[in-house]
């Protein structure tokens, strides 16, 4: 139990239904839902609608999502991926010939179909009960209304204002300035979109003026995208990836998600005895670092569309994490192993819901960097992100930019079981910290018994761009300590990552939630 005389909050517990999420609104929505009588998956898709509203700088309706449901009564987990596909005209060759070696990440090159309406219309339909146009009721209510600028959101928006392009000043700014702490945020074209969703299904979003919309902005920037590919998009069910640490089974997506490099790295946090080591001692953090390294390392040879991925089982392997955990010296930095360029933060929403028949979901939506593309449709305001700059221009690699094809994605949902039964829905936030951060979340937990609360907001440490990331949490001796280890050590300048989780007592009957410190959200019930 915590110390009640020191900062910190507690975790929250109801019997019935319960949601987590990084803003108070969404959250209070996705209950309000439950308490009308809307399940597990009416709450999500609420929730996560009005977050693009709440955290516009994280999320929105122009982005992706994925998803881990599993359905009331029954003891297996489905997946679906909401992550969208490039326009089939997009091709690597031309790029190259244009004297690019990446994606352009605040170009229309960048943008991929975005797939989470999709994916929300296809959940309604397979497993809610309330239909569309109630779950969309609230967002649509808050787009007019408007929404209070809540204090994290407000230091993202100033932090990213720089970044917005054309017409996207123009929704996403007030008198072309970031909005100020406290102050509303509206958005009618939004609303609008909205209601043609509610109304006519996603064909209200991927055909007709909206997708006209879409599609005529990012012509007009130089996409090459086509109504046919905003017509044809589809989400799909997939079978989540599995692993192990200790009495947990992990279950995360598969590809093209990174879910295989958060068992990677849990496989190989096994290979130590963590438990021994202090909790936020320069130990623990030496070895999840360097294993994090070999991990994203692995991920970005292996991971992309789930018909080019090689190797998955090769990542999943106990032998493959033993191998590379024995490449980890304790007494120094690991320098050759290749480190993504694409290791910085990114932006994105997790929300977390479980009903009173046990349905659980963990749902992840994100238009990858804040603001994503930084740009927007014309007529509706629809910020576009750019998930498309995770692939890249290398000649026949796996994620190679290509028409048709879906990108690495960094989100990742995900849920936890114990003896073949569903025990927790949780997620961590962060781009590429987010499976550096679901296994820092479960050692936290085997190794050192921490609640969940504890759990995610205990200080973490991030190696991105050949440096280590160190938050203000660790003590300076811990920070010496690294340093003297090889360790290029710097303070971040935005905390790392954010995360959410629900655990269900099925003996007890009680819902415990938690909501990381880092964001501006609650773990709240009924």
């Amino acid at each position: 139990m915590r110390d009640f005389q020191l900062p910190g909050k507690s975790m929250a517990f109801a019997a019935n239904g319960m949601c987590a999420t990084s803003h108070p609104l969404a959250a209070r929505t996705a209950v309000r839902i439950l308490e009308d009588g809307g399940n597990a998956v009416d709450a999500a898709i609420a929730g996560a609608v009005l977050l693009g509203l709440c955290e516009p700088q994280s999320t929105g309706i122009g982005g992706d999502c994925f998803v881990l449901i599993k359905p009331p009564g029954k003891e297996r987990i489905v997946s679906l991926n909401g992550s969208g596909k490039a326009p089939v005209a997009l091709d690597a060759e031309s790029l190259r010939h244009r004297g690019l070696s990446s994606i352009p990440e605040n170009g229309p090159e960048a943008v991929t179909v975005p797939g989470a309406i999709d994916a929300f219309c296809r959940l309604s339909q397979d497993w809610g009960r309330l239909g569309l146009e109630a779950i969309l009721r609230p967002a649509i209510h808050y787009a007019e209304a408007g929404v209070p600028v809540a204090p994290r959101v407000s230091s993202d928006w100033a932090a990213a204002a720089d970044g917005l392009q054309g017409r996207a000043r123009d929704f996403y700014l007030l008198n072309g300035r970031p909005p100020e702490l406290g102050c509303l945020f509206r958005h009618s074209g939004q609303a609008e979109v909205l209601r043609r969703i509610a109304g006519q299904g996603r064909d209200g979003f991927y055909t007709g003026e909206v997708a006209s919309d879409m599609v005529k902005s990012l012509a007009e920037m130089g996409g090459v995208h086509t109504l046919e590919d905003f017509a044809t998009t589809s989400c799909e069910y997939t079978e989540p990836i599995r692993g192990e640490y200790g009495d947990f089974t992990i279950v995360e997506h598969p590809p093209n998600g990174q879910g295989a490099t958060a068992i990677l790295l849990a496989n190989m946090l096994s290979c130590f005895d963590i438990q021994s080591m202090e909790p936020f001692g320069s130990e623990r953090a030496h070895i999840e670092a360097e294993a994090a390294k070999l991990a994203i390392d692995a991920r970005d040879r292996f991971i992309a569309d789930p018909l080019h991925t090689t190797r998955l089982d090769h990542l999943l392997s106990k032998e493959t994490a033993i191998r590379l955990a024995s490449l980890i010296d304790p007494n120094s930095a690991i320098r050759s192993a290749r480190n993504s360029s694409e290791s910085v933060h990114k932006d994105t929403v997790l929300l977390v819901a479980v009903d009173s028949d046990r349905m659980m979901v963990s749902l992840i939506y994100s238009v990858f960097h804040s603001f994503g593309s930084g740009l927007a449709s014309t007529r509706f305001g629809i910020n576009f992100h750019n998930r498309g700059s995770s692939f890249n221009l290398e000649k026949g690699h796996p994620n190679e930019a290509g028409g048709g094809k879906r990108p690495m994605h960094t989100i990742l949902p995900a849920m936890l079981e114990r003896d073949g039964k569903a025990v927790m829905a949780f997620g961590v936030m962060g781009a590429h910290y987010q499976a550096i951060g679901h296994a820092r979340f479960i050692s936290n937990l085997v190794d050192f018994g921490m609640d969940l609360q504890e759990a995610l907001d205990g200080p973490r440490i991030f190696p991105t761009q050949g440096v280590l990331e160190v938050e203000r949490g660790y003590a300076l001796k811990v920070r010496h300590e690294l340093s003297s280890l090889g360790h290029k050590v710097t303070k971040p300048s935005r905390p790392v990552g954010g995360g959410q989780a629900i655990s269900v007592d099925y003996q007890a009957g009680i819902l415990c939630g938690a909501s990381d410190c880092r964001k501006d959200g609650c773990a709240m019930g009924y």
